[in-house]
């Protein structure tokens, strides 16, 4: 056997021992080191430590868009409401992240939008970082829903999402639009109840935020978007469109009659409710179209305006004497079509001054009544002209040699400008700027709505008023106003006196329904005695009836069948640029009441300078108000209190048969076919309203076997409980009239077989 060498072990040296221990101190050392430079650390630099380390991580921080309230009438019709739309974000990063993801995702974009897939296609191929390109915005649900139907069969679509928005929508296009206003890309609102209710309407937005820890879940919190308030204004969308048929058809009418150019330069039209200051219906013409605001066909037939530089160094928009048409709209730059919008967009009724005319004179006699300067029983002898202050100052009457002996009454009914001006003189120049303060002149009303003009600087006070400025200022020459401030104090002299502060909207809602504030009527004061009231009713009353004789100046602006009280208005303009008078542009106007024994309603018409040879007819304000009261009044179911005449009726006949043809369902021919074939049978309305059609024997319409009710004599539909008209077949109730994009129809204006008024509306 081999013998085995074992060697015996060495030992463990002190040497050794040594150099361990020291090996030992140093590592204890630079581990004390280290801890207190990490001490040092975490008390120093522990907030920047920790964003970076935060930084690393994936954080999602969404914001959840808030929806903007509705704007409705006073029915509750939809004016203006947000609809909720997608924008197309496409993250180049995802759909690159894998290879199989990026062909199927853009085939499915190719197919489902209207993309240029090669500038798609370059965009996310050279991008390959960005996570947020957006080529399409404010998609409906319908155009994104192929895509997401795709996405949802193949799962290698990726790297597309939809970013939600609200969309602001005016279902009824340009109706109310100058009452509406609109809202521009980021929620605010611009002109109108949009602006001046902007923070009421608007919302505040959610956000949706977190970030994936470690373990790839993602930690989330959300808070919810505060939805804006719903305003529900005073307006009715059928009133609304009535006004707006008649002002648009005075256009129509007149349009390039005399010069090229609208109808008029500018028309106006207000309705107020006297005892309450509620505004029913609000518009003028040239309008726009609220969902394509910047489209420049509403400039077509307007006076071009340019911006220039005064002495002072202000800005001043002037009108040019350039009338606006295809050819001339091409030559306009930016800047220039943004302007003439600008002017377009702007309320009419509550920011153009203008002088008022004859329109103030009941305001005058009304004034001089409650001071005590003159009484009812006040009498005046005119003779065409008087002198004042130097000037000699003519009435209408003076080519005739004057109106003669003058009552109070017929200073108003035949507008006589001597009597005015003697009325002026008896309340001297303290009183009569008094109470034009009283009724507000020069004052802003405050009617919720953005944009009202101030007119402080427009009127005389009582230390820069002389003679002659007391005289032309009491009939109505030589002062501003506008219209807003027109109806409202002519509400207060015919509703007993009482100011009411105009407003536009009378309830607010949250997005759950619930009323957040009532804004009820709100009587500012009394500007005149309940007396001297009932003598102006009286006065405007002899303006349109007999009882103003011959001369009366309002009797075209009577609708058939109703008696209402009013005053006309004719003043010549200033001109803009050169602050001088024209003796050949005029403004006219009316402004009056229905009915006229318990006024309910005001109506303000106001023409400026109508493209006809001769401006100062105030028929043409009288026709359009004689026009709008013949279906606005049997809507509002105020009855008939006058005879009809048989011209009347045959009027009104005309015009419900117009009414009728425009809103039926049935085409024309087919109905004529029917006429023509006897059968007699009834036609359905756009809303299901019944369109008789009075067959004889076998052939008679379902309406004729109708019960009748004893105590109305009407007939009654068995199944829907409508009433109707027992020899026509004509709806009673107007709520059941059918609605169009100009408004109800009545139908039941008058009962022609019997030529008599009839028993409702």
């Amino acid at each position: 056997m081999k013998e085995l060498n074992l060697q015996k072990p060495q030992k463990f040296s002190v040497k050794m021992q040594k150099k361990l221990v020291v090996l030992f101190l140093f590592v204890l050392l630079a581990f004390a080191g280290l801890s207190a430079r990490l001490i040092w650390i975490t008390r120093e630099n522990e907030t920047e430590y920790q964003k970076n380390v935060l930084s690393q991580q994936r954080y999602d921080s969404t914001a959840i868009p808030f929806r903007r309230g509705d704007i409705v009438d006073a029915k509750g019709t939809k004016l203006a409401t947000s609809e909720k739309v997608y924008n197309l974000v496409i993250d180049a990063k995802v759909m690159l992240d894998r290879e199989e993801y990026l062909e199927p995702t853009l085939q499915a974009l190719g197919e489902n939008f209207d993309l240029d897939m090669t500038a798609i296609r370059e965009y996310v191929t050279t991008h390959e970082n960005s996570s947020w390109y957006v080529p399409l915005r404010q998609l409906s649900y319908e155009e994104i829903s192929g895509f997401q139907a795709a996405a949802l069969e193949n799962s290698n679509i990726r790297g597309v999402w939809f970013e939600e928005e609200y969309k602001r929508v005016y279902p009824n296009g340009s109706l109310a639009a100058d009452v509406i206003g609109f809202t521009n890309a980021d929620n605010t609102g611009t002109y109108g109840l949009e602006e001046y209710y902007n923070d009421t309407l608007n919302g505040i937005n959610g956000r949706e935020y977190g970030y994936l820890n470690e373990d790839l879940n993602l930690e989330r919190t959300i808070r919810a978007a505060v939805d804006g308030n719903t305003i529900h204004s005073t307006i009715d969308v059928n009133i609304q469109s009535i006004v707006e048929k008649y002002l648009k058809q005075f256009n129509e009418e007149y349009k390039d009659a005399v010069r090229e150019g609208n109808g008029a330069e500018n028309l106006g039209c207000v309705i107020m409710e006297v005892d309450t200051g509620n505004v029913l219906a609000m518009a003028s013409y040239p309008t726009f179209d609220l969902n394509d605001v910047r489209n420049t066909d509403g400039l077509l037939g307007s006076v071009m305006v340019e911006q220039v530089t005064n002495a002072n160094g202000y800005f001043e928009i002037h009108k040019t004497d350039t009338v606006i048409n295809e050819e001339v709209l091409a030559s306009m730059n930016e800047d220039q079509i943004y302007l003439n919008l600008n002017n377009l967009w702007k309320n009419y009724c509550i920011t153009t001054t203008y002088e008022p005319g004859s329109t103030v004179k009941p305001f005058t006699v009304a004034a001089a009544l409650e001071d005590g300067s003159i009484a009812a029983g006040s009498t005046y002898e005119c003779n065409g002209a008087l002198e004042v202050g130097g000037h000699t100052i003519k009435c209408h009457s003076y080519a005739r040699g004057g109106d003669g002996v003058v009552t109070l009454q017929d200073s108003v009914a035949w507008s006589c400008n001597v009597a005015l001006m003697k009325i002026g003189q008896a309340m001297g120049v303290d009183e009569f700027c008094r109470f034009q303060q009283i009724f507000n002149f020069g004052l802003k009303t405050n009617v919720d709505l953005a944009g009202e003009a101030r007119t402080a600087s427009l009127i005389y006070t009582a230390d820069n008023m002389g003679s002659a400025d007391l005289a032309t200022n009491s009939f109505g020459q030589n002062f501003n106003v506008t219209m807003i401030q027109m109806i409202t104090g002519f509400c207060a002299l015919i509703n007993g006196g009482y100011y009411y502060e105009p407003h536009m909207v009378d309830k607010i809602t949250n997005a759950s329904g619930a009323t957040v504030e009532n804004i009820e009527p709100r009587i500012l004061k009394q500007v005149i005695s309940e007396s001297t009231s009932e003598l102006i009713r009286q006065y405007c009353r002899a303006v349109v009836m007999e009882e103003g004789g011959s001369l009366r100046t309002g009797k075209t602006a009577r609708p058939a069948g109703y008696a209402i009280g009013g005053k006309t208005g004719t003043a010549e303009t200033i001109d803009e640029n050169t602050h001088t008078r024209s003796d050949d542009e005029y403004v006219v106007s009316f402004i009056g009441y229905a009915p006229a024994d318990d006024p309910q309603i005001a109506i303000y018409v106001v023409v400026d300078r109508a493209n006809a040879e001769e401006q100062d007819d105030a028929k043409f304000a009288t026709r359009i108000v004689r026009n709008i009261l013949t279906e606005v009044l049997p809507y509002l179911n105020i009855f008939m209190t006058e005879e009809l005449s048989e011209a009347e009726i045959q009027e009104l006949n005309e015009k419900q048969l117009e009414i009728t043809t425009q809103y039926a369902q049935t085409p024309e021919d087919e109905a004529l076919d029917d006429l023509e074939a006897g059968e007699g049978q009834q036609g359905q309305g756009e809303n299901g309203t019944e369109q008789g059609g009075a067959g004889e024997g076998e052939n008679q319409p379902a309406w004729m076997s109708y019960p009748i009710d004893p105590d109305t004599g009407y007939r009654v539909n068995p199944e829907t409980g409508q009433e109707l008209d027992a020899q026509t077949g004509e709806l009673i109730d107007p709520d059941e009239s059918a609605l169009g994009e100009n408004g109800p129809v009545n139908e039941n204006l008058v009962n022609a077989n019997s030529g008599q008024e009839s028993e409702g509306p």
